[in-house]
């Protein structure tokens, strides 16, 4: 799966989305990739975690763990392409955490995998969850890298991505949308709490 390939899916699905975003990293940023719209068709879901998984199947990963909620479809169906195990960590009182009777062990190879990635923060800390456990992590992936490719430099493991996009993130005391109150929209999974500021 190429990059126009992708960007073209991205358009169909109409996943692609400009306006005043808030991302989970409290960055804002001129444009969104919702990939929940092109993962709700499972046959889209088969194809780009068929082609992360050929990407990664060198690590040699037997686990894949994913933060919930955005890399939940994608890391499954990664692990599916693998024939790995797919687990997943969610937010306890604000940590991120394995439950739901979730372990790892030190023996196991742990690869993370997430829809989107911009900063590398959620990444890094799926990474310590496993980490913390004991395990190995031997790489992360996700279907976006909207950083263009510097989030990656920031992890002490390889990142594979099907798609390296730059788009636009503006501190939220600089922000030139903010400047032109421009409507915010925080359409991602992580709950993150508008500002009075910001939605003026």
């Amino acid at each position: 799966m190429d990059r126009e390939t992708l960007l073209d899916l991205f358009r169909r699905s109409g996943a692609l989305l400009e306006g005043h975003f808030r991302l989970s990293s409290g960055l804002h940023s001129s444009g969104y990739l919702q990939c929940a719209l092109i993962l709700q068709h499972p046959a889209h879901a088969m194809a780009l975690g068929g082609a992360l998984a050929n990407h990664v199947r060198a690590l040699r990963p037997v686990t894949v763990l994913s933060p919930a909620l955005g890399g939940l479809i994608i890391g499954h169906e990664v692990a599916r392409a693998l024939g790995a195990r797919a687990i997943f960590a969610e937010r306890h009182d604000g940590v991120l955490t394995l439950r739901r009777g979730f372990t790892l062990t030190e023996t196991e190879r742990v690869l993370v995998v997430e829809d989107v990635v911009t900063t590398g923060g959620s990444t890094r800390e799926t990474m310590q969850v496993a980490r913390a456990a004991g395990a190995q992590v031997v790489g992360a992936a996700s279907i976006v890298d909207r950083s263009g490719g510097t989030s990656g430099q920031a992890l002490d493991v390889p990142l594979f991505s099907l798609l390296e996009i730059s788009l636009p993130t503006y501190d939220p005391d600089r922000c030139p949308l903010c400047a032109d109150r421009i409507p915010i929209a925080k359409p991602g999974s992580r709950p993150v709490v508008v500002s009075e500021e910001e939605r003026r």
